[in-house]
Parts: C-alpha cells; sequence; structure tokens
C-alpha cells in the first residue's frame, strides 16, 4: 500500500468529521481505548502535555513543543484538522510523519478498521500515539480534538494539562450553555495533576474548573494570577511582548513570531505550563523559552494564526471559526490602518454564521466563497444571510478567485482579511 492509497483509503472508508459532521462524531472512548489496546497501548510509554479549549489550543501547542524543541527535547506534536497535508497532524521536531509509516500503519491495521469500524479521528490519534512510542520521543504535547472528556485524545495521563478558555463553539455536541461546555473541557484533567487556565473564565464557568479540580485533587492555576502583559508591540516577525512574572516581579521581553493579539492570553498559560514542567525537572531556561517563542512558525510549521500573505494591498488570514475567535481577529483587523477593508470569507454550515456575520462593519467590501468540503455552507445561502445583515458583496466559487478579485479591486493601501473557516485558510494557495 502506498502512501496515497492509504490516504485515500481512510478518506473513503471512514466517518471524517470535516466533510460530515454530526455523522462523524463518535463520542466517548471505548473506540481508542480498544485500538490503543490492539496496538500494545503505546499511550503510556511517553510523557505528555494535554492541550484543549475553545480557541488557542493549537497555537498553544505549537508554543510549547517549539520551547520544547529550544530546550533540547525530542518532542511529539498531534494537531488537528490539517491545512494541507495529512501529515501535519503528526510531528517530531517539526518534522512530519514519514509517508512510508502511515501506508505501513493502515496495511497493518486494515482488517481492524474494517471490523471494528473506528472514526477517522480514532484512527489518526493511534497512529500518532504508536508513532511518537515508536520513535522514542521525549515528550508529546497532544492536542484535543473536540471537547476533553470525550475526545479520543484523552487516554493520555499527562504530566500537565492546558485548557485555553470556553466559548461558544459545537454547542450541538458539547452542550447549549458554557457551564455545560466547560464540563466538557475540563474532563481532561486528570487526579494529582496540575491544569493550567490560560484565561480568567467568568465566575460560573470557573467554578466548573474549580469543582473538577477539587475533586481530583489536582491544582489548579490561573495563569493571570502569575504573569500579566504590561506591554505589547507589532513587529516585522510578529510581536514583541512584555511579560511580567507577578510572583517575582521580573520581566522579560519575548519576541513571538505570532503577531495575532489573542495570543497574549496563549503566551500566559504556556509560561505556566513550562513552569511547571520546570519543577518536574524538565530543563527548560530561559533562553531556550525565548528561543522558543520567536521561532514558532519554522520550527513546527505553524500556519494559519494571523499569517501576511502579502504587503501592498496588506492580507491578512486567520483560521478564526467560531464567535469568540471571530470577535477577536476582526477586533484586531479593524484596527489596522488602511484605506478600505476588504473581506474574503466562506463558512461551514453548522456554525451560527448569523451571530459572526453581525461582527463585521457594513463599509467594507465583501467576497463570498465557500470552503471545499462537504459541511460547506453554499455560497448561495451565505449570500442571502449577509444581505440581512447589511453586508453587501459578491459570490465566488473558491477563495482563491474570492481573493484574486479583492487584490484587483484593492488599492496599495488597502487591507484584506481571509477567513471564516479554517478549511477557507486551507484551500488558499498561498499557504
Amino acid at each position: 500500500m502506498t502512501f496515497e492509497e492509504a490516504i485515500d483509503y481512510l478518506y473513503s472508508r471512514l466517518p471524517l468529521f470535516q466533510n460530515q459532521g454530526t455523522r462523524a462524531y463518535k463520542p466517548g472512548l471505548s473506540g481508542i481505548i480498544a485500538f490503543s489496546d490492539h496496538l500494545g497501548n503505546p499511550h503510556e510509554k511517553f510523557k505528555s502535555i494535554h492541550v484543549g479549549g475553545t480557541n488557542g489550543k493549537g497555537s498553544t501547542s505549537h508554543m510549547l513543543a517549539s520551547v520544547l524543541q529550544a530546550a533540547g527535547y525530542k518532542v511529539g506534536l498531534y494537531t488537528s484538522p490539517h491545512l494541507k497535508s495529512f501529515t501535519e497532524r503528526i510531528r517530531i521536531n517539526g518534522a512530519e510523519v514519514v509517508h512510508a509509516y502511515v501506508a505501513e500503519f493502515v496495511e497493518r491495521n486494515q482488517t481492524y478498521i474494517e471490523d471494528n469500524k473506528p472514526s477517522f479521528f480514532e484512527v489518526t490519534v493511534a497512529m500518532a500515539f504508536e508513532y511518537f512510542a515508536s520513535q522514542a520521543i521525549d515528550i508529546a504535547v497532544v492536542e484535543v480534538g473536540m471537547g476533553g472528556r470525550l475526545d479520543s485524545t484523552n487516554i493520555i495521563q499527562p504530566l500537565v494539562s492546558v485548557i485555553t478558555n470556553v466559548g461558544w463553539d459545537h454547542t450541538q455536541h458539547l452542550g447549549d450553555s458554557l457551564p455545560k461546555i466547560a464540563v466538557e473541557k475540563a474532563g481532561i484533567i486528570k487526579r494529582n495533576t496540575p491544569v493550567v487556565l490560560s484565561e480568567n473564565p467568568v465566575s460560573e464557568v470557573s467554578e466548573v474548573f474549580v469543582s473538577k479540580a477539587n475533586e481530583l485533587e489536582s491544582e489548579l492555576i490561573f495563569a493571570s494570577n502569575n504573569y500579566k502583559i504590561v506591554e505589547r508591540t507589532l513587529t516585522e516577525f510578529g510581536q514583541r511582548v512584555v511579560v511580567e512574572n507577578l510572583n517575582y516581579s521580573s520581566r522579560v521581553e519575548i519576541d513571538l513570531d505570532l503577531a495575532g493579539i489573542y495570543q497574549t492570553d496563549n503566551v500566559k498559560g504556556v509560561l505556566c505550563a513550562l513552569d511547571i514542567l520546570k519543577k518536574q525537572n524538565y530543563s527548560i531556561d530561559t533562553p531556550s523559552i525565548l528561543s522558543g517563542l520567536s521561532s514558532v512558525v519554522t520550527s513546527t510549521g505553524l500556519k494559519g494564526r494571523w499569517q501576511k500573505l502579502q504587503d501592498h494591498p496588506l492580507v491578512i488570514c486567520d483560521t478564526a471559526h467560531n464567535l469568540d475567535g471571530m470577535r477577536r481577529t476582526i477586533e484586531q483587523f479593524l484596527s489596522v490602518s488602511a484605506r478600505q477593508k476588504h473581506f474574503v470569507l466562506g463558512f461551514v454550515a453548522d456554525k451560527d454564521v448569523r451571530s459572526i456575520l453581525a461582527l463585521f462593519p457594513r463599509s467594507a467590501s465583501y467576497y463570498f466563497c465557500q470552503p471545499s468540503i462537504q459541511r460547506a455552507l453554499v455560497v448561495e445561502e451565505l449570500i442571502l444571510i449577509a444581505d440581512e445583515l447589511g453586508l453587501n458583496g459578491s459570490s465566488f466559487k473558491n477563495v482563491n478567485e474570492a481573493l484574486s478579485q479583492a487584490i484587483t479591486n484593492a488599492s496599495s493601501h488597502d487591507a484584506i482579511y481571509v477567513g471564516g473557516s479554517t478549511f477557507v485558510v486551507a484551500d488558499l494557495v498561498q499557504i
């Protein structure tokens, strides 16, 4: 079996959430537990960090991996979904899983897959964990797929858990209130295992985490009680943030190669998680932290987070795709100095698109499209919703045609935002 045949098999034979949504969602750990047992429980053979949350868990995972790599460790990184290639999901020190391993894994486990019908996500998690174990990594950073409590990644016993925030997303699966969603996120907290909250949630959400941590006798660390961003400036390559350690009244200047303003909360959570690892005898000095945070993109391959595609006109893309994430990115984009703002937008059908579009200004120019997945909100429906909200624009078959027209229409002093969905950004040829 070749790599191409293996990938085609996985996509064609297994339920894939990005295409089928609810029909592909398999909550519960029984499937991944059985598959892992079949493989000899590889997740028990390496140390790990577990990262969940509504927004920021991917960036946080990549930051942690980059710092640990800079500190000299062999680091596995599991994230989802991928933007361009399946192999982006599974990395060791930034290098994607080799094609030969993917092909061999699928061929070797084809009978098991046929007989037990795991989900696409269960197969990728099992594949990642076996790969990490086979490569004798020092530590893995594992990003939750959805929720936490019932997510396939939740079979690991991490050294520390990080929960970035709680917001509105996947409510049909996680619950129709923030406390209910928080219960699912809190499900990654393990007994006697420290957990970091990157952002201070509202009281009703905070109570969920306090209660769960107390129940499991786990230390709960609020990042904002330990670190404070006292200064932030944009740079050519990202942003410079001055962070104060509130416990020691000391400050450090960090050059972060990720420019999204939302990354400042993620940085605080990352620093707290690293403090915990240092207490567990991991050797992570300040130069490693500074080096790792200044090279997240190059050392881990992170893409699509407030990524600049070009200047004159300025083109920014971002994978924010829910109400909370979009609110932050749009606020930042609207603060950009430009003669005129242009938005290239597409969405998946199961998002609260009406609420998201209400965030956008009527005075901008709009170019509507749809991502190339089965769950896409068809552009004709998107146009109707946008028209009702006073957002007038044109429709295009795909994001690349839409962006091309936006660039043609824009002056060199304009700014263009591309996003609305992870899968819209994934369709960009420039990524």
